[in-house]
């Protein structure tokens, strides 16, 4: 008679996603908001997997948790594999949907650079369908559901342009302006996301001037607000060329600043040539 003994209980998949993410990104509040739980439930998962294994992983302190030997020897291994599962879950979702491509970007990039692009993109593709994703940091590639990431950055890998800065604002209120010492007399907006911009300028302009304004959360509602006369902004080149362009913004000052990131289009897995989401990143590419 043939003995089927029990299986042994395998480890769940969720406990070692908490382990690995908390792992590599050095607590359980990061690792909850990458796998979008609570961080309970990440501390809950760690609890059950150190039970199970009859051995902890991290160390905790009153400052935190640090990964101990145990979770050091063995994190590389369990970063290769989600990677790698990661990396074959994409697969599977490109070839189910081979003309389906997924962007990820910074709100502001979707908004003014990406956004004025797309009727023109989808004309010269109508076979690709096309999602945008606004989020304020650059997703993980090989574990989400994105082809490809639209962000500024300073690696030089997927340069579409370099990120210049300058104050803008509507003709009008350029008529006002003869030098920068009269932004004193101005509202100056700013982005909170840039909120150093403006010393930056000024430091290149020898001033240590500090302007006053509002700060925005949103750039797009900043360069709205510019438009509609509310004060100056500092305007980054590749967010505001439409505006320029159109005459509804003008640089008063001819200063330029070029910063030490730049507006990026990247993925980081190989991408198919003359598949969708190559083809998307080469249009873009030749349409920046």
């Amino acid at each position: 008679m043939a003995v089927a003994p029990p299986r042994p209980k395998d480890i769940p998949l969720t406990a070692l996603r908490a382990f690995e993410a908390a792992a590599r990104l050095g607590g359980f509040a990061a690792a909850s908001q990458e796998l979008g739980v609570t961080p309970g439930a990440i501390t809950a998962h760690i609890k059950s997997l150190e039970a199970e294994l009859g051995a902890v992983l991290f160390e905790r302190t009153p400052r935190g948790v640090q990964l101990n030997a145990l979770g050091q020897a063995v994190l590389p291994g369990f970063t290769e594999a989600f990677d790698g599962l990661g990396l074959a879950v994409q697969t599977l979702r490109n070839e189910a949907a081979p003309s389906a491509v997924h962007i990820a970007a910074l709100p502001s990039l979707a908004q003014l650079w990406l956004s004025p692009r797309l009727p023109a993109l989808r004309a010269a593709a109508p076979d690709i369908s096309i999602s945008i994703t606004a989020m304020e940091v650059p997703p993980n590639l090989k574990r989400t559901p994105y082809e490809l990431s639209l962000f500024y950055g300073d690696d030089a890998k997927g340069t579409l342009a370099r990120d210049v800065i300058f104050p803008v604002c509507s003709p009008a209120l350029a008529e006002k302006l003869g030098s920068p010492a009269d932004l004193a007399q101005v509202s100056c907006l700013s982005d909170s996301t840039w909120i150093d911009d403006w010393a930056i300028w000024f430091r290149t302009a020898g001033s240590d001037f500090t302007p006053r304004g509002p700060v925005f959360s949103l750039y797009t509602l900043a360069v709205e607000e510019t438009v509609n006369g509310a004060g100056v902004l500092m305007g980054h080149e590749a967010l505001v060329a439409s505006h320029l362009a159109s005459g509804e913004l003008v640089a008063p000052f001819d200063l330029r600043v070029e910063l030490n990131t730049s507006l990026r289009l990247w993925s980081q897995r190989p991408l198919k040539p003359g598949g969708a989401a190559y083809r998307v990143m080469r249009w873009l590419q030749q349409n920046r």
